[in-house]
């Protein structure tokens, strides 16, 4: 069995949801030697999460936000974790719920989603910096 862990910082992104696909792709070549495993992504922060979803129209980011924003408020008067702004622990409970990892099938080198699936960064905050990832790949 193979083992491959590589560690990216990806640029700032805005709050929302963003397709990063190609950026992990881009970062992992060594899954061309992988003919079976697995693809594990995790993110090192506690207000970004990381999921997969639709790839192909952007208005399901925006109603992720959209729809996220509504179950999870900010200003909700019964934050007692406020001193880091007002989007600080409605972040973390989004990431909670989103979770911070993902794993994906590799099959004969290659990422084996869904036609229609990507990988999304989950950015909570309004004004975060660049994100970690460790990306582990393994297999046979």
């Amino acid at each position: 069995m193979k083992f491959y862990q590589k560690e990216i910082r990806l640029k700032p992104y805005s709050r929302g949801y963003h397709l990063i696909t190609n950026e992990i792709v881009n970062t992992i070549a060594e899954i061309s030697h992988i003919n079976m495993g697995m693809l594990q992504v995790f993110i090192k922060h506690t207000s970004a999460s990381l999921t997969i979803n639709e790839n192909a129209d952007p208005t399901v980011r925006d109603d992720f936000e959209s729809h996220m924003n509504i179950m999870v408020p900010e200003d909700a008067p019964y934050y007692i974790h406020t001193y880091e702004g007002p989007d600080d622990m409605p972040a973390h409970i989004k990431a909670s719920l989103m979770g911070s990892s993902i794993q994906i099938p590799i099959s004969k080198g290659k990422l084996n989603l869904g036609i229609w699936q990507g990988i999304y960064l989950c950015e909570h905050r309004n004004n975060a910096s660049g994100r970690s990832l460790v990306i582990t790949s393994f297999g046979s």
